[in-house]
């Protein structure tokens, strides 16, 4: 079976936008961006991995924040998913995001052109790459051991491996949200339908799911 290269649980808000450019510590999506308003439809499942207490959804949602890991062996990421820093590293100090648990538990290539060495956190290793898309993939394939290929985002490297056609199936929940300017995924989700068969699921969460898969 061939290995996918998968875009999952991938979230915009109603106009597009993912991100904005301006990130930091304090703002890991940017100025004017709350993640909690973004990301609630995951974040009141039973299976969000940040959940301290007992209860939460089981519906829809919950099924697509169950399924973030099923049958994933390695991801693709770039530089600012990473972290909020920009060109050179400063210092080797920064290690993502997650802390010394990070939720990946494969391995996961980093795209940027400022190459450091690898490391690893309990049963994730991460790899910085500068490298075209295909020769990545190729890369990533190769550690997933049969296993498909998360693509984590953000918006600029999920369009650098769409404009690349290496992506095979794409989940992406629509945020009852508008942010107005952005780093923007689409203008339309229709703009994918030359490529792509298009399926959308609305939830009662208010979140609608598009699921694309490589016609």
């Amino acid at each position: 079976m061939d290995q996918l290269l998968r875009v999952q649980n991938f979230t915009v808000s109603s106009d597009g936008v993912a991100a904005r450019e301006e990130q930091s510590l304090e703002r890991p999506f940017g100025p004017g961006i709350d993640p909690g308003e973004l990301f609630a439809w995951a974040g009141a499942t039973a299976s969000w991995p940040g959940r301290t207490e007992p209860g939460g959804s089981r519906g829809l949602d919950d099924y697509f924040t169950r399924d973030f890991s099923h049958g994933i062996g390695a991801e693709i990421m770039g530089r600012n998913k990473f972290g909020p820093q920009r060109g050179p590293w400063r210092d080797h100090e920064w290690r993502g995001w997650w802390g010394d648990e990070p939720p990946f538990h494969t391995p996961v290539f980093v795209l940027t052109h400022h190459e450091r060495p690898s490391f690893t956190l309990s049963d994730t290793t991460f790899h910085f790459v500068d490298d075209d898309p295909a020769t990545v993939l190729a890369r990533a394939r190769q550690a997933a051991r049969g296993k498909d290929v998360r693509l984590g985002g953000g918006v600029t490297t999920i369009r650098e491996f769409l404009d690349a056609d290496l992506v095979d199936t794409l989940h992406v929940a629509v945020a009852p949200v508008k942010l107005g300017n952005g780093l923007r995924l689409w203008d339309s989700p229709d703009q994918l339908r030359d490529r792509f068969h298009l399926e959308v699921v609305p939830s009662p969460s208010g979140v609608t799911h598009h699921l694309f898969w490589r016609k």
